[in-house]
């Protein structure tokens, strides 16, 4: 009986989280209100608030709910990297990328980075560099798999270097959501020539 209460709570967030996730793609994050987000979700508001207490722990909630998609993509990349270093990190972030506009839109992660800079000792700002983390660790996993078949130098430290990698690929994503006219290929495109240069710095 716990179990399926437990289900049928993750099943009543994630149909809330997906009901804000339109509601802020139709409307504007600024724009829509907590009221219609719960009849969106044919929830009462009272029982929303039970769940996420503002309007940003709802923005935040989305944001998770997209990195741990992310990262059950990614878990396939690590275990079975293909044996071209570019490549192997081309299919880790391009999911990170592709992925990224599925429950947000631009203007929504920007209103989550603003949120995470302008309180950095938040709860929110504490989970948002939480999700980084993550995605940092995810690939630094990567590359030390990709150690472990004799492709990247074992000299190096993969933690290092997955950090290095990650806080690049950042630096591209914050690009890509701060200008509104920058296409996901042509992030994409950045990515490819980024990771063909990690790649020939790395390879043994």
């Amino acid at each position: 009986m716990t179990g399926l209460r437990a289900r049928q709570k993750a099943d009543r967030s994630r149909r809330m989280l997906e009901s804000a996730s339109r509601l802020f793609r139709e409307q504007g994050y600024g724009v829509a209100r907590i009221e219609d987000i719960a009849a969106a979700a044919e929830v009462s508001v009272g029982t929303l608030y039970n769940y996420f207490g503002t309007k940003g722990d709802v923005l935040l909630a989305t944001v998770s709910m997209e990195v741990e998609d992310v990262l059950s993509q990614g878990h396939q990349v690590v275990a079975n990297p293909t044996n071209d270093i570019a490549e192997a990190l081309g299919s880790l972030i391009r999911g990170y990328y592709e992925h990224s506009l599925v429950y947000l839109t631009k203007e929504m992660w920007r209103t989550a980075m603003a949120l995470s800079i302008d309180a950095p000792d938040s709860p929110f700002a504490r989970r948002y560099t939480e999700l980084d983390a993550l995605l940092c660790d995810q690939v630094c996993a990567l590359v030390q798999r990709l150690q472990s078949l004799s492709l990247v130098q074992a000299e190096y430290d993969s933690s290092t270097v997955g950090a290095i990698i990650f806080n690049d690929l950042n630096a591209m994503f914050t690009q890509f959501v701060r200008v509104e006219d920058m296409t996901l290929e042509a992030l994409l495109c950045a990515m490819k020539a980024h990771n063909e240069t990690w790649a020939r710095l790395l390879e043994r």
